[in-house]
Parts: structure tokens; C-alpha cells; sequence
């Protein structure tokens, strides 16, 4: 066995805790750029002969050991990945304040697009063992205060060939968290247990495989003869700051304008005028190295002059934005307008995820195979679109379970189909830049969901109280009361009997046609892929060579 693949397994299972998505060879071929002592411009094939020598660290059965603890926290990032979009209702009617509603989603990438680059960067200053067992640590805090929540707003705050092999596995391990965690999450919520083991279980699990991290796991320090000090000093501590300020600032003036503070309210006004300008500040100071070196940037924007990288930045973009806001959205139509169970719900958004793992699956198999990665794109683009296209144009309070069984399963294709090709095409394009060139995919993976979610949350919250307002005028209740009832039927007003039929069917039309609307997005993300998709060079980047095996053709 090869034991280097426990510390680039370890470091992909954090990678995997910060956001959305599932492993492939080239990015675990980046984790070891990042988090051995090498320049990041030694080619990968000269690292891998140099961690060779590591192969007698563990035995068989440590390495089972260490191999099933790291896939559990890739099983824990599956789970939270599609947990918390079942018991969002739950929640809702638990606490109220469906006006933050939208940040049960956009909480965990923020937190992750924050500190992502960050993270990245101490693997390759710091030992590997005890940032990952403090990662955890982190992890299962955040899920012990998350389950421990007294309100909506505590819930918010707190809430990161055998190598081949091995990554498949975290990948498989992945899928199943997220098709498990709907019904683990659902199970929870409509049972006596309540939501809030939907968080408490991942210290169950954690507790479980503490003993391995801490007694079997060995510590690696990638650079031990350099002082602490100087290692500290690599980090880019302004490009953090004013990347984790400038998203935050985004989400909060369009998260919170519009709902709990008016467009005109000085502190949304100052909000966006302070987004805007760290924006700003943060590309100045990656363009001229302010406070720190070209190779120590967190943003790297040597690929900003490539159509090609940028292209793929953009679908990455587009992808990503079709895959999140479905797997938020999709239960609450059923649990808003149907008044349907957690578990229920759930099971109404199995068929989109089942298909997009699967469709993730055969990507990465075919795609060597296929050689050209422009018709992945192509077809992306064209099923996001339709997908997008049924659901904006549709939906309604009478649209059929079928329906939107076949609408998410076109969704789950489009998003399936190039959600992981960025990062193969990435790294053949730049194969002296591997690990800046991930770097650039994850900031688009991650931010753009991020921004995704924050801005189908201002419409579904701007949307919806202006037609919920509309089926209630005449009944004299303040906005605070309007905009609660579009918790649909896990609002009180719709619990204790206020409103009559007639009104009642009002306002859950109107309800649907905030979450008709939410689907805008993915119809934008849609055309917008493929409209890069179009854009891409015809080329292709695998040779198939006379032993059937593949190689990488590589171009710049």
C-alpha cells in the first residue's frame, strides 16, 4: 500500500468538508503539490517517485484503519452536503424567521469559500496530522453548537493507479453521504430525535474513528527545518482577509436587503459599497503582490489571460449554480405547498441526486476515453438550460410529482455531465501549475454557490412577499406576519386555522411562484454554460497509446 495517500487522502477529506464535489485523480495529484515541501512548479510525476520512500509507515491493518476513518470524513461532507435541505421545513417551523431561511444554505459556503485558500496553504507550512485532527475538531463543534442552536440566528453563526483507487473510494464513500443524508436527515426531523441529530450524529461518527487520528495517524511536517515564524509569515494574510470580507459583505447586503433591513437602510447601502470596494482592493492586491509573493497569492491569476481556463471558470460557475439551488428548492416545494414530511421531501429529491452521482461516475470514467472535453460542456449546457427552462415555465401548485421527477433528473444530467471534467482539463493544461490551476476551480466551485444561493434567496424572500402580501391584503396583518406566512404550511398562520380556503390557496400560489422564480438561476446558469460550452476550443487532451493505456496529452 501506499501510505502517502494517507496524508493526500487526509488533506482531499478537509478539501471535501470545505465545499461541494466529488474527487478526481488530477486534484488529488494537486493535494500532494500543496502539502509536500516541493515548488509548485516541480512536475507531479517527479513527487510522486520522491513519497515513494514513505511506504513503510504502516502496516496493512493501520492503513484499513486510517483509510476508513478519512473516507468517514468524506462520508461526513456527502451527508452535510444534502442534510440540512430537508430540515429546512423543520427548522422553519421550529423557530420561524423564514426570513433567514436562505442562509440554512448559503452558511456553508460562505464559510468555506472564506477560508478554502487559506486552508490550502498552511498544508504546506504546518503538520498534515494535527491540521487535519483540528479541522475535525472545528467540524464537530460546529456540528454540536449547530445541533445546540436556540434560535435561527445560533444556527446561522456557526457553521469545513492504487492512488486513483483510493480516491474513488472517497468518492463513492461521498455519494452515498449524499443520497443518505436526505433520509437520514428527513428520518430525524419527523421523528422524536427532532433536526437536531441531523447535526448531533456527525459526533457520533467522529468519536468513533478519534482513536485512529490520534494514536494510528503519523504526523508529517512538510518543511521541519524552517522556523514557525518564517512558515506563518508565507501565508497571504491580506488576500485572506479581504477574500473572506469581501464575500461575506456580499451575503450579508443581499441576504439580509430587502428583508430584515429595508434597500434604503444605511447599513444595506454600506454593506454593498463595502463589498464592492474589497472586491476591488482584493484584485489590486493580487495583481501587484501587496503583502505578499507571485507563488504565495491565494487567487491565481496567471489563468485570467487564458480563454481557456477562463471558459472553464465560467461553466464551473453555471454547474454548480444548477446543482445547488435544486437540492435546496426541490423540498421546500413539497414541504411548503404539500405540507409533506421530511422524510417525504427527501425521497422527492433522491432521483436528482442518485442521477448526478451516477452521471459524475461515467464523466470521469468516459472522459479519458472520449478525449475531447468541449461536447461535455455542449450537452452540460443544453440539459441545465431545458432543465431550468421546464421548471421556470411550469411550475405551479398543480405540477405532478412526475413532473418534477423528470425535470430534476434532466437538472442531474446537465450538472453530472462536466460537474468534475474542469478539474482533469485543468490540470493537462497547466501540468507545471497543477495545484494553482485546482486552486482556480475551487474558487469558482465554491464561490459560485455562494453567490448562487444568496441571490435565489432575494428572490424567493422578495418574490414571495410581495405575492403572499398581495393574497392577504384585506386581512390587516403586519409585514412581519406576512412574510413569516411564506413558510407555506409550516407557518402558524397556516396552522391555527386563520385564513380560509380561499385565501390559503392564495397564498401557497403565491409561495410557488417565489420558488418558480428561484429556478430563474438554474434557466440563466443554463444558457450561460452553454454558451461557453460553444466557446471552447475543439481539442482534444488524452492519446490512447498502444497498450491500451491512456496518457495525458498535454498542451498549454
Amino acid at each position: 500500500m501506499e501510505p502517502s495517500m494517507v496524508e493526500t487522502a487526509a488533506d482531499i477529506t478537509i478539501e471535501h468538508r470545505q465545499h461541494h464535489s466529488t474527487e478526481s485523480s488530477p486534484r488529488a495529484q494537486s493535494e500532494i503539490v500543496r502539502n509536500h515541501p516541493v515548488s509548485s512548479h516541480e512536475p507531479v510525476q517527479n513527487l510522486k517517485s520522491n513519497l515513494s520512500s514513505l511506504g513503510s509507515q504502516y502496516t496493512s491493518f493501520q492503513w484499513f484503519l486510517i483509510a476508513l476513518s478519512v473516507y468517514s470524513s468524506a462520508f461526513f461532507y456527502g451527508l452535510d452536503t444534502t442534510i440540512v435541505a430537508v430540515i429546512q421545513g423543520p427548522v422553519v417551523e421550529r423557530f420561524g424567521d423564514v426570513e433567514k431561511l436562505g442562509w440554512l444554505g448559503i452558511g456553508f459556503p460562505l464559510g468555506s469559500i472564506a477560508t478554502i485558500a487559506a486552508w490550502s496553504k498552511t498544508y504546506g507550512l504546518f503538520d498534515t496530522k494535527w491540521m487535519y485532527i483540528g479541522s475535525l475538531v472545528n467540524f464537530a463543534a460546529g456540528s454540536t453548537l449547530c445541533g445546540a442552536a436556540a434560535d435561527m440566528n445560533g444556527l446561522i453563526n456557526v457553521n469545513i493507479q492504487k492512488q486513483s483507487l483510493y480516491i474513488s473510494g472517497g468518492g463513492i464513500v461521498w455519494g452515498v453521504g449524499c443520497i443518505l443524508g436526505p433520509i437520514i436527515g428527513g428520518a430525524f426531523a419527523d421523528s422524536s430525535a427532532t433536526w437536531r441529530w441531523a447535526f448531533y450524529i456527525n459526533l457520533i461518527l467522529f468519536a468513533a474513528f478519534t482513536p485512529v487520528y490520534f494514536f494510528v495517524l503519523h504526523s508529517y511536517m512538510p518543511r521541519p527545518n524552517e522556523s514557525l515564524v518564517k512558515r506563518v509569515r508565507e501565508l497571504d494574510w491580506l488576500g485572506v482577509l479581504l477574500n473572506a470580507g469581501m464575500y461575506t459583505c456580499f451575503v450579508i447586503g443581499f441576504a439580509i436587503g430587502g428583508t430584515l433591513w429595508p434597500w434604503n437602510n444605511g447599513r444595506t447601502i454600506a454593506t454593498i459599497v463595502a463589498c464592492g470596494a474589497l472586491l476591488l482592493l482584493f484584485i489590486l492586491q493580487q495583481k501587484l503582490c501587496v503583502l505578499t509573493l507571485p507563488e504565495r497569492r491565494i487567487f491565481p491569476t496567471r489563468f485570467l489571460s487564458s480563454r481557456t481556463f477562463l471558459l472553464l471558470y465560467l461553466s464551473q460557475c453555471c454547474i454548480q449554480a444548477a446543482l445547488a439551488i435544486p437540492i435546496y428548492y426541490i423540498p421546500l416545494f413539497f414541504q411548503f405547498t404539500r405540507s409533506e414530511t421530511a422524510v417525504t421531501s427527501a425521497v422527492r429529491l433522491l432521483p436528482f441526486i442518485i442521477v448526478n452521482i451516477v452521471t459524475v461516475f461515467l464523466n470521469g470514467a468516459l472522459l479519458p476515453k472520449f478525449r475531447y472535453y468541449s461536447p461535455w460542456y455542449l450537452a452540460s449546457g443544453i440539459f441545465n438550460t431545458v432543465g431550468g427552462a421546464l421548471f421556470f415555465a411550469t411550475l405551479n401548485p398543480y405540477t405532478s410529482t412526475g413532473a418534477i421527477y423528470g425535470y430534476s433528473i434532466l437538472l442531474a444530467l446537465g450538472t453530472g455531465l462536466a460537474q468534475q471534467a474542469a478539474y482533469s482539463v485543468a490540470s493537462v493544461k497547466a501540468p507545471n501549475y497543477v495545484s494553482d490551476a485546482i486552486g482556480f476551480i475551487n474558487s469558482a466551485q465554491v464561490g459560485s454557490v455562494v453567490v448562487a444561493l444568496t441571490l435565489t434567496s432575494l428572490i424567493f424572500q422578495n418574490v414571495g412577499f410581495n405575492r403572499v402580501k398581495n393574497a392577504l391584503t384585506g386581512l390587516d396583518l403586519d409585514d412581519e406576519v406576512i412574510r413569516a406566512a411564506l413558510g407555506g404550511a409550516k407557518s402558524s398562520l397556516f396552522e391555527e386555522g386563520t385564513l380560509n380556503d380561499g385565501v390559503r390557496t392564495m397564498v401557497e400560489a403565491g409561495i410557488v411562484e417565489a420558488i418558480r422564480w428561484s429556478f430563474f438561476p438554474v434557466l440563466l446558469a443554463g444558457a450561460i454554460g452553454l454558451l461557453a460550452g460553444l466557446l471552447m476550443k475543439w481539442e482534444r487532451l488524452f492519446d490512447t497509446i498502444d497498450d491500451g493505456k491512456t496518457k495525458v496529452k498535454e498542451k498549454n
